[in-house]
């Protein structure tokens, strides 16, 4: 990345949670083993072309079997005692749950309605709401989502920028986020704090709340841009603050890696990188499908709205 960012090529990578396998592709529009779109650049139509099942239309149906109530306060009382030792501030807990879906994970790629998509076929799909960092001309931005509620519930908006619990975690990843992009980047600032954004799936609306935060860079930040997305990592909205213990509670909690999911992907024109977060996220594993889902938990935290929350994020990205 930091040789390709000072030869100006353009480049596709992507990077697990664990930061053990990655991949960099050079000149990625030019292939269609791996579909992207990012922000809607991408190779979207190439790889849906000479993919064989990109015409398929099926009824877009997901049926989810949820790991049960009892496995998931197993697993949040794992993390409530890190928090409560001060070992975190703030947590992420994810969880798998199998799916059954008659649409195959190119479909979900062509129909999905989201800002960063990412497919690499017969293993996983990606259809991320979420930036991780964007560079461009000495400025580098990030946009940490904190907070979800279904645009269902009266007055949504008010209740979710009104709840304590949703605004210490955003509060605390805030935080975080600043003291990451501060080390590489000056002049670092809350540009918008707690906007809320929209977004469609098959059983209704769900609302999520973001903050922006950007500084600028150096001059030579170009041969640097590896560099910079490696030392951010892994992202502070998926894992938690601070990141060393909060990561030795999430390997306790979770009980097995995570893999891409919650990792990053981003793509470097040869100019501006921009990257998501790779939440939103469907793989194929040991012959089924399996839905990542996850949530931040905080000492305000209630178990059984949390574990309500992993199942509203469970959802097929078009109408």
């Amino acid at each position: 990345m930091n040789d390709a960012g000072a030869a100006r090529q353009p480049f596709l990578f992507a990077v697990d949670f664990e930061l053990r396998e990655g991949l960099f592709v050079e000149e990625p529009l030019a292939q269609t083993e791996i579909g992207f779109a990012v922000a809607g650049r991408g190779n979207k139509g190439a790889f849906l072309a000479a993919a064989e099942d990109s015409g398929a239309d099926h009824e877009a149906l997901l049926v989810p079997d949820p790991m049960p109530e009892a496995e998931y306060l197993r697993r949040f009382d794992v993390v409530r005692r890190g928090l409560l030792r001060g070992d975190s501030f703030l947590t992420n807990l994810t969880v798998a749950t199998r799916i059954e879906t008659p649409c195959s994970l190119t479909e979900i790629f062509r129909r999905a309605d989201a800002p960063y998509l990412l497919c690499v076929p017969d293993r996983f799909v990606c259809f991320s709401p979420e930036r991780f960092v964007w560079i461009s001309d000495g400025r580098i931005a990030t946009n940490p989502m904190k907070g979800t509620i279904s645009a269902k519930v009266p007055d949504a908006g008010r209740v979710i920028l009104n709840d304590p619990k949703e605004t210490a975690e955003h509060y605390t990843i805030v935080d975080l986020l600043r003291n990451d992009l501060g080390m590489h980047a000056d002049s670092v600032t809350v540009e918008r704090f707690r906007y809320i954004d929209r977004i469609a799936t098959r059983r209704g609306d769900i609302l999520q709340v973001s903050s922006e935060i950007a500084g600028r860079l150096p001059e030579g930040y170009e041969t640097r841009l590896g560099d910079i997305v490696f030392d951010m990592l892994p992202a502070g909205s998926v894992s938690g603050a601070p990141k060393s213990s909060t990561l030795r509670i999430i390997r306790q909690a979770e009980g097995a890696p995570r893999g891409y999911y919650t990792g990053v992907f981003g793509y470097f024109d040869g100019r501006t990188l921009d990257s998501g977060v790779l939440i939103r996220f469907i793989e194929r594993r040991d012959g089924a499908l399996w839905f990542r889902s996850g949530g931040g938990i905080t000492a305000y935290s209630d178990p059984h709205a949390e574990y309500l929350e992993v199942l509203e994020k469970i959802y097929l990205p078009f109408r």
